[in-house]
């Protein structure tokens, strides 16, 4: 086969392990390979990306943007993380490989959208063989023809990228930066301005357009959450009540749920044995269960569109909570149930926040634990009742675990819930095993119970119900999932 140059490419991957090949090789590896086509057509959410585009051309009339997907990170010497888009990136254009950047340029009737991408590396050149990114290492790949048919979406090579920054016009471009440093440097010698607010408007925008979810954003959180309720339920079924099994392994047993049915996980699962519950963000999981303690799990799947579901329940591994472990159980679905009832569009973020703390400061102090009333407990100049709480009651949801983290406080924690937006409803109560303040009985004791509900017309809905909440409905759910025994994904 006749060697064709290929374009401005990415020099070859290579390692010092790497051969040098002699002429023979090269000359046999570039005959006798056959070309089988593959069927390409449009992704049936194309239209869905154009119309995010085309909100966020309405947003910058004028103005080029500039949103990378990012490159792959080095985990140690020749190995690289698993590569996942950036969020914005595929939330405007469905791409999942790295080192792309989609460039909106104004036009008449707002932007042309292209999208700068690899060549394949096909068995035209000897990158297919040569290169970590050729053919023969990770497979086949799209054509930039085949690329542009399943996006909807003009495609051109990623070495006429350079010649595009260059031409972005000095204070009428934006980058979506932190996500490919190439880009960042590019740009930066157009726009010198450090501080970058015209930067920073643009992942504003980005984020604010995430509140809503479309319907179907809304089916891909459905089927995450799905995926999840099983990963669950698959937990259960090998948690033993009368001996001690390693976090790690119920970590695993989700994790392979989450491989099955998705993507993976949407984040690093938390399973907090014990004392371990009131770690908010043990990620380490290197203790065991013990029977008569509980056992608090925060783990969600992440879907094949990286959409995430963010769902924690908190079980008794012996079967069946102690009156106190109950007590503290039931202030907690007292919390999130006021929470859930508050919900509804109009209402602030920061109100159901207030709602869902009160329930828990009620509950401190029927607890004997608050120094002070529940409303001096609860004043803007005190708060001394979230010794106990930690955190805010949730978060928006979806592409992002934390999503829409860059919208503006007025538009997000400050201001009004609307129709369609996710977000996750998540009071807890945690008790330090060093508090001093607190009982000795209680200390150690950690519970949260986490749901994602949708945000509906009249209030909400309850996106992760397959689940269990109160303390009745977990017991019994926790004796049918072991009755029922273990299953592997299917």
């Amino acid at each position: 086969m006749a060697q064709k140059d290929g374009g401005a490419q990415p020099a070859p991957r290579t390692e010092s392990h790497d051969p040098a090949f002699p002429e023979a090789f090269l000359q046999f590896m570039r005959t006798g390979w056959r070309e089988d086509p593959i069927s390409v057509a449009p992704l049936p959410e194309v239209p869905n990306y154009a119309k995010r585009r085309a909100a966020l051309s309405d947003a910058f009339p004028g103005e080029t943007l500039i949103i990378p997907s990012g490159n792959e990170k080095v985990r140690a010497n020749d190995t690289d993380y698993p590569f996942r888009p950036g969020s914005d990136f595929f939330y405007l254009t469905g791409d999942r490989d790295p080192d792309s950047v989609l460039v909106l340029r104004p036009s008449a009737s707002g932007h042309d959208a292209v999208l700068y991408t690899r060549e394949r590396n096909s068995k035209e050149t000897d990158r297919f063989f040569r290169d970590r990114n050729g053919e023969l290492w990770i497979g086949r790949t799209h054509t930039l023809a085949e690329k542009s048919t399943e996006l909807g979406l003009e495609t051109a090579s990623l070495g006429a990228l350079g010649p595009a920054l260059a031409a972005s016009a000095p204070g009428r471009t934006r980058v979506l930066r932190g996500l490919d440093a190439n880009v960042d440097r590019a740009v930066l010698a157009y726009e010198p301005d450090r501080s970058r607010p015209r930067d920073r408007e643009l992942a504003r925008v980005i984020s604010e357009l995430k509140l809503v979810k479309d319907e179907w954003e809304i089916a891909q959180l459905q089927a995450a959450i799905d995926a999840t309720v099983l990963g669950f339920e698959d937990v259960a079924r090998v948690l033993p009540a009368d001996r001690a099994v390693k976090e790690r392994l119920l970590e695993g047993v989700f994790g392979l749920r989450a491989r099955h049915d998705g993507n993976d996980v949407g984040y690093s699962s938390i399973v907090g044995a014990g004392a371990h519950a009131t770690i908010l963000h043990w990620v380490r999981n290197t203790g065991v269960t013990q029977p008569g303690e509980l056992l608090l799990m925060d783990m969600g799947v992440e879907g094949n569109n990286f959409y995430t579901a963010d769902v924690t329940r908190t079980v008794p591994v012996s079967g069946t909570f102690t009156p106190l472990q109950r007590q503290v159980y039931d202030i907690v679905y007292a919390s999130q149930q006021a929470g859930m009832d508050a919900i509804r569009p109009g209402v602030l973020f920061r109100d159901v926040h207030q709602v869902c703390m009160r329930v828990l400061a009620e509950g401190l102090h029927d607890l004997g634990l608050l120094p002070v009333s529940v409303d001096e407990a609860m004043a803007e100049d005190s708060t001394i009742y979230r010794r106990w709480t930690l955190h805010g009651f949730g978060h928006m949801l979806g592409i992002d675990v934390h999503d829409c983290a860059h919208a503006r406080n007025e538009a997000y924690r400050e201001g009004p819930l609307g129709e369609g937006y996710v977000l996750t409803v998540e009071p807890g109560l945690y008790f330090q095993p060093e508090d001093d303040l607190v009982p000795e009985e209680l200390r150690g004791l950690g519970i949260r119970i986490e749901d994602d509900v949708l945000v509906t017309a009249d209030g909400c809905r309850n996106l992760s119900a397959g689940l269990p909440r109160t303390s009745d409905e977990v017991e019994k759910w926790l004796a049918a999932q072991r009755e029922a025994g273990p299953r592997l994904p299917g």
